[in-house]
């Protein structure tokens, strides 16, 4: 007990519930920190809907399980290439062993917050759960570094309402904010916003995309 309470204080806060989840889970299902697969298929739906991955170089960034890979691949929709990047390692773990089974899929062991290196070399950068426990400049500063490393752009969900940001760990942003947020960087902006009440899908693209 106390060398998982060192481990917990060794984390930053926004990875520590991930992996507070993971010591109980393993690389469960429950250590993603999705309330059901329904709402996960739900959010990869709707990033499938607000940009195009078919041929692209596509980061997955807090891939968890490496779960959008299969579902991508389930719906035909093919990469030229797969990235996963994860910092947990019973999510890693999991990961690495998904990836095994595609030929131009591979996982990388990194915190894309502290060390944005990791981002460079996409053409899309997707970000599915991965930024609701960062706070606001957090979040703000990885969407900026990951547009400026991707080709063509880069797709995210975010919680949108303080009613889906149910739990202490979690920050929601209002859509007007993070619209701001979107046009300070690009014109060309896609939103899906009609999935699951108190999320939303945002992609932005490069300008001339």
């Amino acid at each position: 007990m106390i060398r998982q309470r060192a481990m917990l204080e060794s984390e930053p806060d926004y990875l520590r519930p991930y992996v507070r989840a993971a010591l109980r889970h393993g690389g469960g299902f429950e250590s993603l920190l999705w309330s059901s697969p329904q709402t996960q298929e739900a959010r990869f739906d709707a990033l499938v809907r607000a940009i195009d991955m078919r041929g692209m170089k596509v980061l997955d960034a807090g891939c968890g399980r490496a779960d959008l890979l299969v579902y991508l691949t389930s719906r035909d929709i093919f990469p030229a290439a797969y990235v996963g990047v994860e910092a947990v390692t019973e999510l890693l773990s999991i990961a690495q062993v998904v990836a095994e089974g595609y030929a131009d899929a591979r996982i990388v062991n990194a915190d894309f917050v502290s060390r944005p290196a990791c981002l460079r070399g996409a053409d899309v950068t997707v970000f599915c759960g991965s930024l609701n426990t960062l706070d606001a400049c957090a979040f703000e500063t990885t969407l900026r570094r990951a547009m400026a490393a991707a080709s063509v752009g880069v797709a995210f969900n975010f919680l949108s309402s303080p009613g889906r940001a149910c739990a202490s760990h979690l920050t929601w942003h209002r859509p007007e904010d993070v619209m701001r947020l979107a046009r300070s960087i690009s014109r060309s902006i896609r939103v899906v916003d009609d999935y699951l009440d108190g999320d939303c899908t945002m992609a932005i693209f490069k300008d001339g995309r």
